[in-house]
Parts: C-alpha cells; sequence; structure tokens
C-alpha cells in the first residue's frame, strides 16, 4: 500500500489512549512523523514505542490543555521545535465529565469548554499561520454523534461538540483559500477494549445498524483519508464514523 503522508508532520492531542492514540497509530502507519500528546507520560510513551517498532517516526510531548492561549501556544511551539512546522493537526484531547445540566457547577462547565473548545481555537490559531505560509494544511477535529441527536444528559459536552462542528466548518471557510484543509470526524461511542464499555455505551451502538461500539481503528482511518491527497477536494465536512446512528434510522429486530 502506498503509504500518503510521508515527508508530512502530524500532532494529534489526547493522542495517548482510545481514539487519539488510534489516529497517531494510523497516521504513523500512512508515513507522517507523528507527535503524540497528552497528560500521561507512561502511556505517551507506550504509544511512541509502538509507532516505533512498526517501522513508524514518533515523539511524545506532555501537554495539559487546559483551555488557556499559553497552553496551547506552549504545545505548539514545542511540536514545531520537534519537526518542524506542522503539516496535520488532530484536535482530539477532549473531555466528559458526567451529569445533567441541573447538577452541573460553573467549574466543570468551564472545563468542558475549555478543554473542548477553547483549547482547539488556541491551538489552531497557533499553527495554521504556518500551513497558510506553506500554501497546504490539515486541521482534524473531532466531533461527536451527541452534537445533531439530543441525549437527556450530557448537554454541556453536547453543545461543545457542536461549536467544534461549527468551527470545523467556519475554518474551512476561513482558511479554505490558503490551501488549508479543515474537516471533522464524528465518532459514535467507541471503546479500544471491549471489556471497558460501559453499561448505557452497549445499547446506544447495539441499535445502529452495524450493532456494535466504534473501533478506535476505524476512527484512525478516516483520520489518515482525511490528512492524505486522496481527500484533497474535502472541506468542511463532518465525517460520521458511527456505525449509521445519526442518520439511520433502525427497527426492531
Amino acid at each position: 500500500m502506498t503509504r500518503r503522508l510521508v515527508g508530512r508532520t502530524a500532532l494529534v492531542t489526547g493522542s495517548t489512549s482510545n481514539i487519539g492514540k488510534s489516529i497517531a497509530i494510523a497516521l504513523a502507519a500512512d508515513g507522517a512523523r507523528v507527535i503524540v500528546s497528552g497528560r500521561d507520560l507512561e502511556r505517551g510513551a507506550t504509544v511512541v514505542e509502538r509507532i516505533r517498532r512498526k517501522g513508524g517516526e514518533a515523539s511524545f510531548i506532555a501537554a495539559e490543555l487546559d483551555g488557556s492561549a499559553r497552553a496551547s501556544r506552549d504545545l505548539a511551539t514545542k511540536a514545531t521545535a520537534v519537526y518542524g512546522p506542522i503539516d496535520v493537526l488532530v484536535n482530539n484531547a477532549g473531555v466528559y465529565p458526567p451529569g445533567g445540566t441541573l447538577a452541573l457547577d460553573d467549574a466543570t462547565f468551564d472545563r468542558i469548554f475549555g478543554v473542548n473548545v477553547k483549547a482547539p481555537f488556541f491551538l489552531t490559531a497557533a499553527l495554521v499561520p504556518a500551513m497558510v505560509a506553506a500554501g497546504s494544511g490539515v486541521v482534524i477535529n473531532l466531533g461527536s454523534w451527541v452534537a445533531r441527536l439530543g441525549m437527556p444528559s450530557g448537554a454541556a459536552y453536547a453543545s461543545s461538540k457542536g461549536a467544534v462542528e461549527t468551527l470545523t466548518r467556519a475554518w474551512a471557510a476561513e482558511f479554505g483559500a490558503y490551501g488549508v484543509r479543515v474537516n471533522a470526524i464524528s465518532p459514535g461511542v467507541t471503546f479500544e477494549d471491549g471489556s471497558d464499555v460501559i453499561a448505557i455505551a452497549g445499547p446506544l451502538m447495539e441499535s445502529t445498524p452495524l450493532g456494535r461500539v466504534v473501533d478506535p481503528a476505524a476512527v484512525g482511518a478516516a483520520a489518515a483519508f482525511l490528512a492524505s491527497d486522496d481527500a484533497a477536494y474535502m472541506n468542511g465536512t463532518v465525517v460520521d464514523v458511527d456505525g449509521g446512528r445519526v442518520s439511520v434510522l433502525t427497527a426492531a429486530r
């Protein structure tokens, strides 16, 4: 198979586990130099080692993306110093604290929007100028199916992911003319280890046409496609990797 991302550098936030980990592995397998980023040094080192064992190139940068411009700019500076300008940015890091609207306190609400919206906003703002100067680049945001299909819980998280999908379209319009493509992936419920699937998550995905939770490798494959020239005319698109959760009505079996 032709490796489509040879010569490109990718930064994947929140890539020490689950979706982010699979995206980092997929991009490296397609030839990209990958910067793995997250809070857990040990897990980050494990991802980097796995990529290197397969012949890929990767490095780890510890980062706490709290929503401040300072934290995002610091990661951008450190990431650029490793391999040079970033060609592919994957805004994956996010938090999903449990609790409904009536139980949500100010600090938790601010944390959700800080990590899920402000952090990718400021990180993108820090890295896109170099992409614009180069005349090419890719930004991939991680949305969520709950941004478009109402659930009776997690309103703050859902609205934060709705903001991310809106930013995707706005940035596609803002930067597309400069050769920078911006798309999003909207995964269904995704678990790396099937034994970790929580009680409520299984039924949510069992009622899709495919009838199971999403394998994170499927999200990684979608990200590698969007990062490559195979997706050269995709801009402002949200790609659903959810087994048909938001687009297909499944009758009782």
